[in-house]
């Protein structure tokens, strides 16, 4: 593709590494833009939706002119493949934090797991986990939490369009999830442990989808770096 291509815009569909956080995605394409394709050092990147460093998969990054785009493409639905710890919960509800407590497990059936699954469908009242980039009196949750302030979230309605099981080997279960904008991963697998009466952490996450776009046909900044030749 020519300077130009990227200027008047594209979706690249990038695959983000485990432990890169989305703004090194970012950062790792505008470098290779301006040092191997010859952009202008301020052209327009950005990505439509953050990916916490310990998920991987689909990063959109639109550049040039389609940056205008990203409200809209951040506003799709989203899918995810994952796997929750049953038994023990982190304070982050993922493996941000170590496990902090432990739960009985020995009255969980593969058919309670299953019926728990119903009480997710469709639109449900969520709390942000206070390990997040939301932010309260105008500073993020996260760094009130690692301040180790103790501090009261609202719960935002939040829609859960699709919701299957699709390994169980105890403590693991694996999941597939269809969800709206603004949903948190991390907390589904807290409140899913908690309806399990039991508890629950999420230790993989990776993004397959957003709206139509597909990981299968996503590459690593690595490849992408390749590509360029």
């Amino acid at each position: 593709m020519t300077p130009e291509d990227y200027l008047e815009g594209q979706v690249l569909l990038i695959d983000k590494p485990l432990h890169f956080t989305s703004f090194q995605a970012v950062n790792k394409l505008k470098y290779l833009l301006i040092n191997k394709v010859g952009l202008p050092k301020k052209f327009k990147i950005g990505h439509a939706g953050t990916l916490d460093p310990l998920a991987s998969g689909l990063l959109l990054i639109c550049t040039g002119k389609f940056t205008k785009r990203i409200t809209e493409l951040q506003g799709q639905a989203k899918e995810y493949t994952g796997t929750f710890h049953i038994g023990a919960t982190t304070p982050s509800y993922d493996l941000e934090t170590e496990v902090d407590q432990h739960f009985p497990t020995t009255h969980i059936t593969e058919a309670l797991i299953h019926e728990t699954v119903q009480q997710f469908l469709g639109e449900i009242d969520q709390k942000p986990p206070i390990f997040s980039a939301i932010k309260k009196d105008g500073v993020r949750l996260y760094e009130h939490a690692r301040a180790g302030e103790t501090i009261e979230i609202a719960s935002r309605k939040t829609t859960i369009h699709e919701f299957e099981i699709t390994r169980i080997a105890l403590p693991e279960v694996d999941f597939r999830v269809v969800c709206s904008k603004g949903t948190y991963i991390r907390s589904l697998a807290f409140d899913f442990g908690k309806a399990l009466a039991s508890g629950a952490h999420l230790t993989a996450l990776r993004r397959t989808k957003i709206g139509d776009y597909d990981v299968q046909n996503a590459v690593t900044p690595a490849t992408f770096e390749e590509h360029l030749g």
